[in-house]
């Protein structure tokens, strides 16, 4: 059995680890384009800013492991151009030597993850103007701002913009986040939205909303940014507004509008013997219960570990995402997991919602901080929906538990329920997602009225 695999990241290198651990000496080809496997992008922030020490701190595993160690064929500088589903053969250029390769598979796996959405703007070409992907995007920026570079321009207020706009004010300089929409972070609802924008303007952080990037301009490296409001100084600039699947390469394949590839719970594509995992794929949503995309690395990593067995025969399957995801913003962090007001009413589901303040720690203990929680329920059963909290310490405990509650289908009475840990420094006997609950939780008496 030929098992191939087209990248060689974290779903990719997931697939191949689980085919590796429970097959005698499988023949596995992967394919990356690239010369680095199995990294952790989500550290490249923190390699920008200093907090990581270097790049290579952040690569799981090198190719020669996958090789000396696995017995992987992890070729490198191999760019996939087309899959004939008929023949089940893999083309491609060898990007060093420019010389077409062609490898035959029996199980294939699609993991070529996404790329960073590049518009057409003028003056994009200039030096000086970097999306933030890969190991090299990072050492680009780092190699250039060893130049005098004091204004730093980001063009996206999403996850990747918010971290670098900590990072380069961690590192002093002027940072500008232009936003073409009302809010920053889409994937909060506005009201929590605005305590990152808060948060932003306390830090420094220039925030432009509703202001749109039309150009860019400089002789050899970028010197200003243009938009439809007026011209910034730059010497440094970021792309980041968002991904688009790495699938142009593989046709006759049912995909989503943006072009991921849609799979079954197996991570099956509608080609036999075709299977697709990672940023390049569906991900099926518990709530909205149909296909969705939300790429994220620990989706990745689940998704291929599924793809990896059972490609070689296990049943297993990818039960689903709720987009649970944390971020770290200055002073704050950010979770959510489940729908957002804004994505419940586009479901036209009846809803109530509820915010409250509370704290990481029992309410006289020193230090304490605010915890900004929101949740959303469905109005006739009173089950969860999703939830938001911003705040200090202890959002990323709450944010798990209450993606556990969520993917279980519970209910307000039920989160009252939860024997949740308490300790002064760590908790009030009320946990503040409990709180909520508490307060609008509807009390059915024996004779089934509502008190």
């Amino acid at each position: 059995m030929r098992y191939v695999i087209i990248g060689g990241d974290a779903a990719g290198m997931s697939a191949a680890m689980e085919i590796v651990r429970n097959t005698e000496k499988p023949e596995i080809t992967v394919l990356e384009q690239g010369h680095i496997y199995s990294y952790g992008q989500c550290g490249l922030p923190y390699v920008i800013s200093g907090e990581i020490e270097k790049s290579s701190d952040v690569i799981a595993r090198s190719v020669e492991e996958f090789r000396d160690k696995y017995g992987i064929d992890a070729r490198t500088g191999h760019e996939v151009r087309e899959v004939d589903t008929q023949a089940k053969v893999v083309r491609g250029q060898i990007l060093h030597s420019l010389e077409n390769f062609e490898v035959a598979y029996d199980k294939l796996l699609v993991a070529t993850g996404a790329a960073p959405i590049w518009p057409a703007w003028e003056g994009i070409q200039l030096k000086g103007i970097y999306p933030l992907k890969t190991i090299p995007d990072t050492e680009r920026i780092l190699t250039h701002l060893k130049k005098d570079v004091k204004h730093v321009s980001i063009i996206g207020g999403g996850y990747i913009g918010l971290e670098l706009a900590e990072a380069f004010r961690e590192l002093d300089k002027e940072v500008r986040i232009f936003q073409r929409g009302p809010q920053l972070a889409n994937i909060f609802d506005p009201d929590m939205a605005e305590l990152i924008l808060r948060e932003a303007e306390r830090k420094n952080v220039h925030v432009h909303l509703e202001e749109e990037v039309v150009s860019f301009s400089g002789d050899e490296t970028v010197r200003k940014v243009h938009t439809n409001k007026g011209e910034y100084e730059a010497d440094l600039v970021i792309v980041a507004i968002g991904v688009r699947p790495s699938t142009q390469f593989i046709k006759n394949v049912e995909k989503l509008e943006n072009g991921a590839i849609v799979v079954n719970k197996h991570m099956q594509t509608s080609i036999r013997d075709i299977y697709a995992a990672g940023d390049c794929a569906s991900h099926y949503h518990l709530l909205k219960e149909t296909p969705d995309y939300v790429p994220l690395g620990t989706t990745a990593n689940k998704q291929g570990r599924i793809a990896g067995l059972h490609m070689i025969g296990f049943n297993n399957s990818f039960k689903g995402i709720l987009g649970t995801s944390i971020l770290k913003f200055f002073d704050l962090d950010l979770g959510k997991t489940g729908l957002s007001e804004k994505e419940v009413k586009r479901m036209g589901i009846d809803y109530v919602t509820n915010t409250r303040v509370g704290h990481d720690v029992a309410g006289y203990y020193p230090g304490k901080e605010s915890l900004y929680t929101k949740l959303i329920w469905e109005k006739e059963t009173q089950c969860l929906l999703g939830a938001q909290i911003i705040g200090g310490d202890g959002v990323d405990k709450r944010i798990d538990v209450l993606a556990v509650a969520i993917s279980q289908k519970m209910c307000l009475g039920e989160m009252l329920d939860l024997d949740l840990s308490y300790a002064p420094p760590y908790n009030g006997v009320w946990d503040p997602v409990q709180q909520i609950a508490k307060r609008n939780w509807k009390l059915v008496k024996a004779d089934g009225e509502h008190g």
